[in-house]
């Protein structure tokens, strides 16, 4: 059986492509339960945020587990195969370890080292767990991940600059108007996104008046009043938008929350005002539309990919000591399930081993009775001690190729010669 990961990313799929793929959260918790019921899937994990969709597996055969993942993605999203085929990524087994130790730690993100996709792969395997449907070998390997993300950011040194989403959308903001200071900026979502924007919005710059929106009001009162801003019911929006200069969103919705013809009406109202508008919803909170709307700029995921760009910021012997460190892991981790694996073979090889040599030894009993029983612990002894040399080489062989290739060739080798 293979472990194997099979997804889009930021880095294969265009925003429009993933935007459709996306799995909400409402839905993942049928959605792991028809992906476990596939043919060749026996593990089965999902990972969906504002820019990847992945699906890790123990596939019992790998073809017919990549077949079965495709359909389900088609199936689940609506989409036909060949509309998102060539943008899939497929790794198995070493490069499927290597690629999820990377992800948590926070070098495949739009931002590299931010630290909101350790708390995501955490989710995915919880929610997994939760539904039975993540066994010991993907427990293993994400229980792994979460060290190598863990390890990354304690020895990595990609704590500092911009490690986050919102941080960039913020900076991004900053560097469109100047400053952030002095002006009224909108936050609308108060779920963990939203609230690291208005934190990082409050935390920028002096004299910010900060206004928060959300479907659930008590949630909006409370992150506003912990930052010094207000907080406006989800209706009074466009209200909030009038005099704005910046709207920063990322609410989880299912479809859009903002739209051009409530904007623009908003616009109307403003006079000639510019109003910067950054969506970091997937899928996305405003309507495309309203990018055409006149003194509107509107910003999204892909705008703020392009102004972090793909480790900006970030120290060349940073990133190589997180790479280092993710190596690192991979490696252990391939060892130790290697070695686990070779246990079981070297147990079953001694087993057999065992039972040939006590079954002559009982045949020859009847045939040798003279013995007395000081020397038939003798003849036990004898006969126990030839075998152990026999079966010491091999067994250390195994042992030293665990977590090699080689190691998976000789255990199927002793499997096969031994009937194990």
């Amino acid at each position: 059986m293979s472990v194997l990961v099979l997804g889009l990313s930021h880095r294969t799929a265009p925003l429009d492509l993933l935007e459709r793929m996306t799995i909400p959260e409402n839905r993942q918790t049928k959605a792991l339960a028809d992906l476990a019921a596939r043919h060749f899937v026996s593990e089965a994990a999902l990972l969906s945020t504002c820019h990847r969709v992945e699906v890790y597996a123990v596939a019992e055969r790998f073809h017919g587990a990549v077949a079965d993942i495709r359909h389900f993605l088609s199936e689940l999203a609506y989409v036909p195969p060949e509309d998102f085929s060539d943008h899939l990524y497929v790794y198995h087994d070493d490069a499927a370890v290597s690629h999820l130790f990377g992800v948590a730690a926070g070098l495949d993100s739009v931002v590299v080292g931010e630290s909101q996709i350790l708390g995501q792969v955490r989710a995915a395997w919880e929610r997994a767990r939760a539904e039975g449907v993540a066994g010991q070998r993907l427990s293993a390997l994400f229980r792994s991940a979460l060290r190598v993300g863990r390890r990354s950011r304690s020895e990595g040194a990609l704590t500092a600059g911009v490690t986050s989403l919102s941080q960039a959308a913020v900076a991004l903001a900053e560097r469109r108007l100047g400053s952030l200071e002095g002006r009224r900026v909108v936050v609308l979502g108060a779920g963990e996104m939203g609230e690291g924007i208005a934190t990082d919005v409050a935390q920028t710059a002096s004299g910010t008046e900060l206004v928060v929106a959300n479907r659930t009001g008590a949630r909006a009162d409370r992150l506003a009043a912990r930052l010094g801003g207000r907080a406006v019911a989800i209706e009074a929006l466009p209200a909030a938008l009038v005099d704005a200069d910046v709207l920063l969103t990322s609410t989880g919705a299912s479809s859009t929350v903002v739209t051009a013809a409530e904007l623009e009406d908003v616009v109307q109202g403003r006079g000639e005002r510019p109003l910067l508008v950054i969506d970091l919803g997937m899928p996305r909170d405003v309507d495309p539309g309203v990018g055409e709307l006149a003194g509107v700029t509107l910003l999204d995921l892909g705008d703020v990919a392009s102004f972090v760009g793909a480790g900006s910021g970030r120290d060349v012997g940073e990133l190589a000591r997180v790479r280092e460190i993710v190596a690192d892991e991979v490696g252990r981790f391939l060892h130790e399930t290697s070695a686990r694996r070779a246990a079981p073979t070297v147990t079953a090889l001694r087993r057999r081993a065992e039972q040939l040599r006590a079954a002559e030894v009982a045949r020859y009993r009847s045939r040798l009775d003279s013995l007395d029983d000081d020397e038939w612990r003798r003849v036990e002894a004898l006969t126990k001690g030839i075998l152990a040399k026999l079966l010491h080489d091999p067994t250390v062989r195994l042992k030293d190729a665990a977590g090699s290739a080689r190691g998976e060739r000789l255990a199927g080798a002793l499997q096969e010669l031994f009937d194990l």
